[in-house]
């Protein structure tokens, strides 16, 4: 795989991209990332990965050859919103005293299978809305005030990128939601 993953992931994979997954594997195993018994696991499961989705999760947690960009905002008060066809970074984050954080993904333009969003705010909230098929773990925010608010999407709609939220809320509250919800 390259990487930049297309954004839909019921796309059919070639031989090369399950080649390269396997590689990425064994590289990850030789680096002691993964144990014996993941590598058996995960390479059952590249060479059976029919889409760009089934390989997610046998990639899923390994250390990116190439980490992407990083984009790193910083704010007092105000708003920091993103909205409609920008393109993600692979992580991305964001630091607020007093503002509002607005990231609508929904219609963004996202490349890789996983976005790290490292939130720091004191006193801002924030809010984030998925593209349909998206996955969030929300579980690396420490939340001082009220805990994160997520509205799942609708069933039977998979195959997005996984979104990893980390970070410290103070008093403020983040809220997620999926596209069309």
């Amino acid at each position: 795989m390259t990487s930049s993953m297309p954004q839909d992931m019921s796309a059919r994979i070639s031989d090369d991209h399950r080649e390269t997954a396997i590689e990425r594997l064994h590289e990850a195993f030789a680096e002691g990332y993964i144990t014996q018994e993941e590598l058996d696991e995960r390479l059952q499961g590249a060479l059976t990965a029919r889409t760009h989705g089934d390989l997610v999760p046998v990639l899923d947690s390994l250390p990116d050859r190439d980490a992407g960009p990083t984009v790193e905002i910083e704010a007092v008060g105000g708003r920091i919103q993103r909205r409609g066809a920008w393109r993600v970074p692979r992580t991305f984050k964001v630091e607020s005293e007093f503002g509002k954080v607005h990231l609508d993904l929904s219609r963004a333009v996202i490349e890789y299978p996983v976005i790290d969003i490292e939130l720091r705010l004191r006193f801002g909230r924030a809010r984030l809305v998925l593209p349909r098929g998206a996955t969030v773990d929300y579980d690396g925010l420490s939340a001082d005030w009220k805990q994160p608010v997520h509205k799942a999407g609708r069933r039977g709609s998979t195959g997005g990128p996984h979104i990893r939220i980390s970070g410290t809320m103070g008093f403020g509250r983040l809220k997620i939601r999926h596209r069309g919800r």
